[in-house]
């Protein structure tokens, strides 16, 4: 279970559809798992953008009185996820401006790692910010652009820019999709059932509007979305794959293909890795809910152990705002998550988990668990140690607070409190995946850093 890591966001694109906005709608509503503190949708019908965006889930922000002022063939969509301190709703997305050649919204999943120095000599010459997201300069680049059409302008913008990017941007007729030149964030290609065309985050978005699935954007590559016709597409930069390597351990929704690979197949593939490299006997495989569920499945089929849920959920959990003390922050874990106490009674058991962060987490699990009765609370993790914070696109801890930077494998088990702790390889998780290191972001694991 993942504590204080989260994925920024997620982006829908929605084009040629009488109903684009609840389209959108829909498919946040599939994408709400890559972020849950604000929502937005922009949308346009040919003539002027409307854009609706608040703090809150998806259900939260829109209704069908609010949907119906969206009209329109077009529109994008955003959830995000926001750092502490920073819940400004001028920070939630889409983005959205009038320029000197009409109007504009885009919305973008990523991490620009120079955003720094352009906002900075964008401010030097004169333009003036909202916002401290890093998609807005983007709208400042468009702006102030020399290029006469939008799309010279957009490709001027992006060549101005680095780190990650899957973007997505509105104009009053035009739609346009990209991902930067690694590829770190997922984006898909779909079609809708009445020939018009979707784009988001995850391909489980497409299951619930029943668009069918075309392929992914390439690396690199920039879609035009006009009326009446195929996308077109340009190659913006030779693509140099370094896919985000997380999206399989832990932010993309099972039911998602992700850079041409089923999700729950590849966390299932994490499992059966850790039961051959990672052995240990015990008479259960429990899950840590929801992330472990998949890899514990995989790892039960390859170990013979029989797989049990001996650990349920409570969805319902939201944030407390009860003071954060330590017996606080335990009753919280117990909130969320609570032991099958006659089943695991007296029993040896393999805890599967798709990652540790902090470790504070993990142990409340290991003594939730043993005050329960377990004889034995074995932890294995379906991911390599993780080591160092994420710069493009993932809200990270800093390196001195993720324990793995700080201790030893033996010296987390002991902190969590577990009878044994093991972590999958680095090759292990790549075999999961079907791929070469060259193609992957591994950076969290190994400090190698792309850009």
């Amino acid at each position: 279970m993942l504590e204080n890591m989260n994925e920024k966001c997620a982006v829908v694109g929605i084009f040629g559809h009488e109903e684009a906005s609840k389209l959108a709608y829909f498919s946040l509503h599939s994408l709400q798992h890559r972020g849950q503190e604000a929502a937005g949708i922009s949308a346009s019908d040919g003539k002027k953008l409307r854009t609706i965006k608040d703090r809150g889930l998806v259900t939260q922000v829109f209704d069908q009185e609010k949907l119906s002022t969206l009209s329109g063939r077009s529109a994008v969509g955003h959830t995000r996820y926001s750092t502490a301190g920073d819940d400004s709703i001028l920070d939630a997305q889409p983005v959205f401006a009038r320029y000197d050649l009409g109007e504009m919204a885009i919305v973008h999943n990523g991490n620009l790692t120079n955003a720094k120095e352009v906002r900075d000599a964008l401010i030097e010459k004169g333009a003036i910010f909202q916002t401290f997201m890093d998609t807005e300069n983007l709208i400042h680049l468009i702006a102030k652009s020399s290029k006469e059409k939008l799309l010279d302008r957009i490709i001027d913008a992006v060549q101005r820019i680095e780190g990650a990017f899957s973007l997505v941007f509105l104009s009053r007729t035009k739609m346009f999709a990209m991902r930067d030149r690694f590829g770190f964030r997922p984006l898909s290609l779909g079609r809708l059932q009445n020939g018009g065309y979707v784009v988001a985050s995850e391909t489980c978005a497409f299951d619930l509007i029943g668009a069918e699935f075309i392929r992914d954007v390439e690396p690199g590559e920039l879609l035009i979305f006009e009326e009446d016709k195929a996308p077109q597409s340009i190659k913006i930069f030779k693509p140099e794959p370094k896919r985000c390597i997380f999206e399989y351990v832990y932010f993309a929704r099972p039911d998602s293909n992700v850079f041409g690979q089923s999700v729950y197949e590849a966390r299932k593939n994490m499992g059966r890795e850790l039961a051959a490299i990672k052995p240990v006997e015990a008479d259960m495989v429990v899950p840590v809910p929801d992330g472990g569920v998949p890899a514990a499945i995989g790892y039960a089929q390859a170990s013979g152990i029989p797989y049990e849920m001996g650990i349920m959920r409570n969805h319902y959990v939201g944030r407390t705002f009860i003071e954060p003390t330590q017996e606080m922050r335990d009753l919280k874990v117990k909130m969320k998550l609570s032991p099958m106490v006659d089943l695991i009674k007296g029993k040896s058991l393999v805890v599967v988990d798709d990652s540790i962060v902090r470790g504070t987490t993990s142990r409340r699990i290991v003594r939730m668990l043993k005050e329960a009765g377990a004889k034995e609370v074995h932890m294995r993790i379906s991911s390599p140690p993780t080591t160092d914070p994420c710069f493009y696109g993932v809200d990270t801890p800093d390196k001195e607070k993720l324990i793995a930077s700080n201790m030893s494998v033996e010296e987390i088990c002991e902190y969590i409190e577990a009878d044994s702790l093991a972590y999958l390889s680095e090759d292990a998780l790549l075999r999961s995946v079907n791929a070469q290191n060259e193609s992957y972001c591994t950076a969290c694991f190994t400090g190698k850093y792309i850009v």
